[in-house]
This record gives structure tokens, C-alpha cells and sequence, in this order.
């Protein structure tokens, strides 16, 4: 599926939806696109899910607004 950012930096397939970052994307690859101090005291083998699941954020979305990782 091929896909390319939008205007915002997100991804979007070829209808122009946003993709959804899914809960076992590991923190490394979130690492590599939010930056070193993405999910601080978690492993880079831990995944998104865990992240999301001991911060009680529902989403990446959600975690991004309330952490404000810096790039």
C-alpha cells in the first residue's frame, strides 16, 4: 500500500486516511520517528500497547498530547 505525509507530517494511504499506528509497533520504530526521548523507562522492544496501557493514554494520539516528546 502505498503511502506518502500529508500537509500535518502524518501518513496517509492512497484514500487520504490516516494510518493508525497499531499497539504492537515497538517503541524502537516510534523511536526512530518521535524522537530518542519517545516513552522514557520503556525498552525498545516494548510496544505501543504496553506504552499506552501503563500511562492510560487510548491512543498514540492521546500519549503525544499529554507527554509532548521532544524531537
Amino acid at each position: 500500500m502505498a503511502t506518502k505525509k500529508g500537509l500535518d507530517g502524518r501518513m496517509r494511504d492512497k484514500s487520504g486516511q490516516i494510518r493508525h499506528k497499531r499497539r504492537d509497533t515497538h517503541v524502537s520504530t516510534l523511536r526512530a520517528e518521535y524522537g530518542e526521548s519517545f516513552a522514557p523507562g520503556f525498552k525498545p522492544a516494548d510496544t505501543l500497547g504496553k506504552v499506552l496501557d501503563k500511562t492510560g493514554a487510548a491512543t498514540l494520539h492521546e500519549y503525544l498530547k499529554t507527554k509532548k516528546p521532544h524531537r
